[in-house]
């Protein structure tokens, strides 16, 4: 069994539209993420499931997904997840984290995050790398990639032992990372327009924005798409390097 094995933890409850056209949020990370021989399992950490401590040891790597739940709640599995990043983490096993990810990544290790000043961010943002920001070779790190993004928490203060490794103009840590095992990442690099379209369609139904903003949005990405190629060898990179 010479093949790596990665672990998601899925954060988001699937909608039927990306179950149907994507095979859930698991699907859609493994199709960025996986290459053959590999084994990739889904733990619905939002629903209570969690591997057991002696399972994670067989692990190469996670991703903690987004979330429609703030990481700065106390919900139950929130708790519970805290617990499992700090574990993983003093076995420094590798962890990807995206959005809400990110977001309780930074928690678990000390820092704090909390709702934007700036309030959403929903759309194809620009975000800026730090010069210092050593993203092993060989992926060459452009100065600027862009990237989708739909939060409205973010990071507020890292922790004392990561750096901040991009931002953009509205939020101060697109990215950061701890040691060469932990990085967390604001933006979605696994969405595609279609499920931004059906983000913003649920965020509207929800009463979470208001139409003329969610027009506003879809215009703005009218004719642009994401550094998606550049943000899969970056992960990839990341995960297996």
């Amino acid at each position: 069994m010479g093949g790596k094995r990665f672990a998601v933890l899925l954060c988001a409850e699937d909608s039927e539209y990306v179950i149907k056209m994507h095979g859930g949020y698991f699907g859609v990370f493994v199709r960025m993420l996986a290459e053959e021989g590999e084994t990739w399992d889904v733990y619905r950490v939002a629903s209570g499931e969690f591997p057991e401590d002696d399972e994670t040891d067989t692990f190469d790597g996670f991703v903690i997904t987004g979330s429609c739940n703030d990481a700065h709640g106390n919900d139950v599995w929130i708790c519970k997840l805290l617990s499992l990043l700090k574990k993983l983490d003093s076995k420094k096993k590798k962890i990807l984290g995206i959005c809400f990810g990110h977001q309780i990544l930074c928690r678990a290790l000390g820092g704090k995050t909390g709702r934007a000043v700036s309030g959403w961010d929903i759309g194809i943002t620009t975000i800026n790398f730090s010069a210092s920001s050593k993203l092993s070779s060989p992926v060459k790190t452009p100065a600027v990639l862009s990237v989708i993004e739909c939060h409205r928490d973010e990071v507020k203060e890292l922790p004392a032992r990561a750096e901040v490794i991009a931002w953009s103009d509205k939020t101060g840590v697109e990215m950061f990372r701890c040691g060469d095992h932990i990085m967390g990442i604001q933006g979605h690099p696994e969405y595609t327009k279609d499920i931004l379209f059906h983000l913003i369609n649920r965020l509207l139904q929800r009463d979470f924005i208001v139409d003329s903003y969610a027009d506003k949005i879809k215009a703005s990405v009218e004719g642009t798409e994401p550094d998606r190629e550049a943000w899969k060898k970056l992960c990839i990179n990341f995960l297996k390097g």
